[in-house]
């Protein structure tokens, strides 16, 4: 006599979460922004606060600077520019409100890269012979870090005033996003014999983006 087998149940199961693990190993992975947009991104997220810091290096020419009380805003944000106004207090007490850091975006596309401009004014807001000085991006940078070799109309500038230490100048600007662990915005001037400067030279500022302060009055001229 034949005994009937009864029908095995169906086992699609490891079927499915082949298919389902297949599916997943094939997803397009987050594409991640530019550098440069990465930047500017982590710079705008502190727009409308400011952040005390000081000079972290130590170049003679910087000492009326050394141990100074220093302040870094972030003001009048849009989607092409931005303004970083930089405080220092004088010996007396007073503040110095002259410095303005201009962080504009420039082009568009394969052309696209940001510019650094120094604003320099009067108490009165008149501008100093010395003022709009700065460059554009050479390469995308990092997320977290931006270069600004010096540009034509400014080594024009420089030779007009005498200047002419300044004509290899290259500026970097560091900044981590708000809520970053340890979060830093760094300016750095730097110029070296390799790059056919005089001497060496570096100017650094450092401010602690973790600890927000109340925002100081506007620049000059501001």
């Amino acid at each position: 006599m034949t005994i009937p087998i009864p029908p095995q149940p169906t086992r699609l199961w490891p079927v499915a979460a082949t298919a389902v693990l297949l599916l997943a190993g094939c997803a397009t992975p987050q594409a991640q922004p530019a550098p440069q947009d990465a930047f500017w991104a982590a710079l705008s997220s502190h727009c409308g606060k400011a952040y005390a810091g000081r000079m972290t290096s130590s170049d003679a020419a910087d000492a009326d600077m050394a141990g100074a009380a220093m302040v870094m805003a972030v003001r009048d944000c849009s989607e092409t520019r931005i303004a970083v106004p930089f405080h220092v207090q004088t010996a007396d007490g007073t503040w110095d409100r002259s410095r303005t850091w201009l962080i504009t975006r420039t082009g568009t596309g394969t052309a696209a890269g940001l510019r650094l401009k120094h604003d320099h004014r009067h108490q009165d807001g008149t501008a100093d012979p010395v003022t709009f000085y700065g460059g554009d991006t050479a390469t995308p940078g990092t997320a977290r870090v931006q270069a600004f070799p010096v540009d034509a109309e400014s080594i024009a500038m420089f030779r007009r005033e005498g200047l002419t230490a300044s004509l290899t100048n290259v500026w970097s600007v560091a900044v981590d996003p708000a809520g970053t662990p340890e979060a830093t915005f760094a300016y750095t001037l730097r110029r070296t014999i390799a790059g056919g400067a005089p001497a060496e030279r570096q100017f650094r500022v450092a401010f602690d983006l973790t600890r927000p302060i109340a925002p100081p009055p506007p620049a000059w001229g501001w």
